[in-house]
Formats: C-alpha cells, sequence, structure tokens
C-alpha cells in the first residue's frame, strides 16, 4: 500500500466513525428527553410553584416533602411523626408514577436539628430496603412551615 491509499482509508474510517456518532446522537428519540410532572392528590398541595415530582428520562425525581398531613394541612410537631408522614407523602408520589421505594436510588434529607437524626433514620429504616439508595443528611437552619425534617428522592423509572 502506498501512502495515498493508506491516507485514503483513514479518511474513510474517520468519516465512517463519525457517521455513527452522528447516527447515535441524531437517534435519540426526543421523547427521551421530555419532562413530564406528576401530581397526586394523595399528597399535599405544593405550596410554591414546584411539582410533586418529575419525570425527566428514566428518572423520576421527587420534590421535598415535609410532613404534612394532606387531610389536614397540618405537622405532628415530632420528628419521627413528620419524617414518617413525609414517607407516606413521597410513597404515594411514587406509587402515581407506578413505583415504590425499591425503585429510589437517591434520597436527601434535611433536618432542622441533627439530635433528631436517630429518630428520623429509624423512621426511614422502616420504608427502604437493602441495596439501600445512596443518601445524604444535612443540618439546615430552618425548613418551610416551620417543619422539622424535609426528604426528597430520585427514583428509577422502571
Amino acid at each position: 500500500m502506498d501512502g495515498s491509499t493508506i491516507i485514503l482509508a483513514l479518511f474513510f474510517a474517520c468519516g465512517l466513525l463519525a457517521g455513527f456518532g452522528i447516527y447515535a446522537i441524531a437517534s435519540t428519540a426526543p421523547s427521551d428527553l421530555l419532562q413530564a410532572a406528576l401530581y397526586t392528590e394523595s399528597a399535599p398541595e405544593p405550596i410554591g410553584p414546584y411539582s410533586q415530582a418529575v419525570q425527566c428520562g428514566d428518572y423520576l425525581f421527587m420534590s421535598g416533602q415535609i410532613g404534612l398531613d394532606p387531610a389536614t394541612g397540618n405537622l405532628s410537631g415530632t420528628a419521627d411523626g413528620e419524617a414518617r408522614q413525609a414517607m407516606e407523602n413521597l410513597r404515594v408520589v411514587l406509587a402515581e408514577g407506578g413505583l415504590d421505594f425499591s425503585d429510589v436510588v437517591q434520597t436527601r434529607i434535611y433536618l432542622v436539628d441533627l439530635a433528631d437524626f436517630d429518630a428520623v433514620n429509624a423512621v426511614y429504616g422502616e420504608y427502604v430496603n437493602e441495596p439501600y439508595p445512596a443518601r445524604a443528611t444535612v443540618q439546615v437552619a430552618a425548613l418551610s412551615k416551620g417543619a422539622r425534617i424535609e426528604i426528597e428522592m430520585v427514583a428509577k423509572v422502571r
């Protein structure tokens, strides 16, 4: 093979690879990238301009839930009571999307007081099983409505 044949072969190979790359990008269906908001009356109404959850591609991103009872709009006033209600609120949002806690891949828990960690952790452990979702728990200065805890999750859509 002479030099011009090798250059031509390389040019052809590069063009072929570039074509495959363009095809891969172009063949991603726009619907894979669309967002769809999820809503259920069984969870508290959003208290601001946000959705209870948004599905984007293969993931459901759930807004943080505080322990508001959807029937009364009240908080229980205890960390474990608020944690249980927040988890129940998240359970019904997951169910609206045809999912459950086994589909959750990430959790973030916000506590006004880290002294509530053990109580909240015990309640959280009643709802999730191994393999446990990845999780972060942080202390914050304050939460809406005077809540003691807020929990948000990301789940993999089936």
